[in-house]
């Protein structure tokens, strides 16, 4: 009775929690842009049929990337899936690096590199290749957006789909290639349906990354898009109404997305076949050596803003010339000694450590009731607990401006509560999932026999279930905090006051000074990315090949 009594208690907070942080917001949102003034209108979604290119090109946006990691990451897929070579381990390890760059901070760099007279231009119009400089990133900067999102979000692909062909049952392709079926035919007859489902999982999270991204377009100054449209209005939530109809937009883009993957996955698609690939066929000679080549080439084009923030970094000065003209670490003396930079760091490691804190006792929680508990409603808890990977951080950080303004909550006074909800929110899925895959590796038995020797459920879980589980939940805490730690849009947009910005708004207010701002901001950039790769490694080591499902939306 009193098992049942606690676990009520524990659902009701989750609940209100969830109501609070989750759907009020979005449902505040609805209710302003839907029913101005308490009357139902469509006023505001007519003036954004004027901005139509606003939404196009988002739109755009999000297709190119998908498009564009689609053809990097498919090959990369069957190499790496189906092939047995030396060295393959290492390659992939490099294959994922460019995760640990978000490509807000390596858009600094890659402006750096390729400006119209920055080192690239310059090299070239020195060796005699062009008479002038070129326009790299295209009219207004969307071509250099688009290629940070490709080089970042291809390994996310490339993992979905390399899993998905795991999967894929070799003697159906075997089946066909006896039928006479060539190797294009058998792609999309029996291959692709096959592993649609790992597909389309990559392809719905680098579209919506791509089309909601706010940091990256920034950056470069692109601003004819929807998520810089609504960071615009963030400031005049209440005098502009427009931001509120954007935000639904964004949302249903979103919702349509999704429904759209999931009629792709109707039909044919639905039972699939699934078997073990082994060890896959053996490369070796020139194949071995152009695969090589191949991915390298994709590895290195990758590692250019990594390079390209790292030079900027250590230099002292580097301005209409092809390298640094001296290379200094000054730059990461000022980011722990400037005014902005340490309290920053001083606030990021504030806010991310109490999100963390607040991610794990929820994450545990919901992670324990969807394992062993039993109660009406455990598909909803587990829904609400994944949709915030589902949900743009954009849409909910507008949401807690509108939502909470005028309360103390209000982030104009002090975002730090919202913030650590907000970090807490976004980042909870990957302590739910890390604390999910612990405790499915538990035999009940144990906990059974605690309970048989007199032991309650609460000492129990404190005595017997946490121990055990306490890799994955450190796996998780540390991602959790990581990515809370370099978290754009929420950032962003809830920091108002200069002394309560995090990492990536100072980051951004750095980028403004022209004298040494991107150098400080470079550092301070290097040192995320960092602590980021350290971050996934550790949770790689403990979670394995259960790290690929943190990042899917179920």
């Amino acid at each position: 009775m009193r098992s049942k009594l606690g676990t009520a208690l524990f659902l009701a907070g989750l609940l209100a929690f969830f109501g609070a942080f989750l759907m009020y917001p979005l449902g505040y949102v609805f209710s302003n842009a839907f029913f101005p003034g308490g009357r139902f209108s469509l006023s505001f979604f007519k003036l954004i049929a004027g901005r139509a290119d606003v939404l196009l090109n988002s739109l755009r946006l999000g297709l190119v990337t998908t498009a564009a990691t689609t053809l990097l990451g498919l090959p990369l897929a069957f190499l790496m899936a189906r092939y047995s070579f030396r060295g393959k381990g290492l390659l992939g390890g490099l294959l994922l690096v460019p995760m640990v760059l978000p490509p807000f901070v390596g858009a600094i760099g890659m402006r750096q590199l390729f400006a119209r007279f920055g080192a690239v231009n310059l090299a070239l119009l020195k060796l005699g290749l062009i008479s002038e400089p070129l326009d790299w990133f295209g009219k207004g900067g969307f071509l250099g957006v688009v290629v940070l999102e490709v080089l970042h979000l291809y390994p996310i692909m490339y993992l979905n789909m390399a899993a998905a062909l795991a999967n894929v049952d070799p003697s159906l392709e075997e089946a066909g290639r006896n039928l006479g079926a060539g190797p294009v035919k058998l792609f999309w007859t029996v291959t692709f349906p096959l592993m649609a489902p790992g597909y389309f999982a990559g392809a719905i999270i680098v579209f919506l990354w791509a089309f909601t991204d706010l940091g990256t377009p920034l950056v470069f100054h692109y601003y004819s898009l929807v998520p810089v449209q609504i960071f615009q209005m963030v400031s005049e939530v209440h005098e502009n109404p427009m931001g509120y109809a954007w935000v639904v937009v964004v949302l249903a883009v979103t919702v349509l997305a999704f429904y759209i993957s999931k009629r792709f996955l109707r039909g044919e698609y639905g039972m699939m076949g699934r078997g073990h690939i082994g060890e896959g066929r053996q490369l070796t000679g020139w194949k071995l050596a152009a695969a090589y080549f191949g991915a390298l080439l994709i590895v290195g084009l990758a590692l250019l803003p990594h390079l390209s923030v790292a030079l900027t970094s250590v230099a002292e000065r580097w301005f209409f010339t092809i390298f640094p003209e001296k290379v200094s670490a000054k730059f990461y003396l000022k980011v722990f000694s400037h005014g902005l930079t340490l309290s920053s760091i001083k606030n990021s490691l504030f806010l991310s450590s109490l999100s963390a804190c607040l991610d794990l006792a929820i994450g545990v929680t919901i992670a324990y009731l969807l394992i062993r508990g039993r109660f009406p409603g455990k598909e909803l808890l587990d829904v609400l607990a994944m949709l915030p990977l589902a949900l743009p951080g954009v849409v909910l950080a507008f949401g807690y401006v509108a939502g909470f303004s005028g309360t103390f909550l209000d982030p104009r006074h002090d975002p730090f509560p919202l913030l650590i909800i907000s970090y807490a929110v976004r980042r909870l899925p990957y302590m739910v999932r890390s604390a999910y895959a612990g405790f499915q590796q538990v035999d009940m038995s144990l906990e059974e026999a605690s309970l048989n020797l007199g032991a309650g459920p609460l000492r129990t879980v404190r005595k017997v279930t946490l121990p055990l589980v306490a890799a994955n939940l450190l796996a998780g805490g540390v991602l959790c905090f990581s990515f809370a730690m370099l978290e754009v849009s929420d950032s962003l947009i809830l920091a108002m006051k200069e002394q309560f910005y995090p990492i990536t708004k100072a980051i951004y207010s750095l980028l403004q000074r022209i004298e040494d701002g991107p150098y400080i901001a470079s550092a301070m950039g290097m040192l995320g990315m960092l602590l980021l790769a350290v971050s996934l490694l550790g949770a790689g080591k403990v979670l394995g090949r259960r790290m690929g499902e943190l990042f899917r939306v179920r």
